[in-house]
């Protein structure tokens, strides 16, 4: 990025950037989902989308996830870049069978003879105060799944790179953004430049030599927050943005561990069965030697409270991500 000229932009924007460039480069993209048309979308993501590429290439569907994904699948398949909107990844939900039996595993089951270049994007988590409906970060279920690459971008710039990253692979995307990231800011190059952000490759946010701090998604910030309020007592903490949880880039966070000797992992989903138990467990079958018991930072295992000081209470904050910390250093 040195000596490029950079901007900054809010997180929608980045998306929105994106879709413009893809869709601009390649004709074959075309944009499926909810009031993407020409009300510009919920959050104003596509705004201007509609008015650029026209009817034909930027659709308003029914609120029918399962059968415009269904629809989605099938324009891969036969040669459109199709990208996909649902409005709120607890949404997902309907539309288990066409992401997870079908474009996870058509390439696969047809011998190569297909693939299902879809990236289908969504937003989620909590700290918005929208209740155990609208709240969930369900990363880890995809990541399960052979056939899907799973993106949670952070900033703005990892939008931007991820997106437009996922647009070109030839399998399906799932990108998994932040509602509470909405309207943050960061850094990104100037228009004109094609940014591309690996899938699968992570980010080391701050390096550090105490103790690596994995944060995924949205606890990007929080655990930056939280290095900072270490270290003004010294206590240096390495933060890594996995950026990917599949493929998840566990040669990055497995060398920052081996330097450190302590691992803590801070995610807003729930600790059972998650992305930060198969860090902790493939850090342990690698035999990585630790001066501490490795930690997850998590919400307690219950639906996320509507009340927003309950909220407050239920997310890793960095105040509590910092007490963790100290106490892996002090043991």
């Amino acid at each position: 990025m040195r000596g490029r000229p950079m901007a900054r932009v809010k997180y929608y924007r980045a998306l929105n950037r994106a879709l413009h460039e893809e869709m601009a480069r390649d004709d074959r993209v075309i944009l499926l989902g909810e009031d993407v048309g020409a009300s510009g979308g919920i959050f104003a993501q596509t705004r201007g989308l509609y008015e650029t590429f026209g009817p034909a290439r930027v659709r308003d569907t029914p609120i029918a996830e399962n059968g415009f994904v269904s629809a989605a699948v099938g324009a891969a398949m036969t040669g459109l870049r199709p990208v996909v909107e649902v409005g709120f990844e607890d949404f997902l939900t309907c539309c288990m069978d066409p992401l997870v039996n079908q474009a996870a595993k058509l390439r696969y089951m047809l011998g190569g003879q297909v693939s299902v270049p879809m990236l289908l994007y969504t937003f989620g988590g909590g700290g918005v105060n929208a209740g155990p409906q609208h709240s969930q970060s369900l990363a880890a279920w995809f990541a399960h799944v052979p056939g899907l690459k799973v993106v949670m971008p952070a900033t703005p710039r990892d939008v931007l790179g991820l997106v437009k990253s996922g647009i070109r692979d030839d399998n399906p995307v799932l990108c998994l953004l932040s509602k509470k990231l909405i309207g943050s800011t960061g850094e990104v190059t100037g228009e004109g430049d094609d940014t591309l952000v690996p899938l699968g490759a992570a980010d080391i946010a701050r390096q550090g030599r105490d103790a690596t701090l994995v944060a995924l998604g949205q606890m990007r910030a929080p655990a930056l927050a939280a290095a900072d309020l270490l270290a003004a007592g010294g206590i240096d903490v390495e933060v890594i943005d996995p950026r990917s949880a599949s493929p998840l880039d566990m040669v990055c966070i497995a060398a920052s561990v081996r330097r450190t000797g302590r691992l803590a992992v801070v995610q807003e989903a729930h600790a059972p069965c998650s992305l930060a138990a198969e860090i902790v467990a493939a850090i342990a079958e690698a035999g990585i030697a630790l001066r501490a018991t490795p930690r997850r930072i998590t919400p307690p295992f219950a639906p996320s409270p509507f009340a927003p000081q309950l909220e407050r209470a239920f997310l890793p904050d960095a105040e509590r991500i910092a007490s963790t910390l100290r106490d892996m250093v002090a043991a």
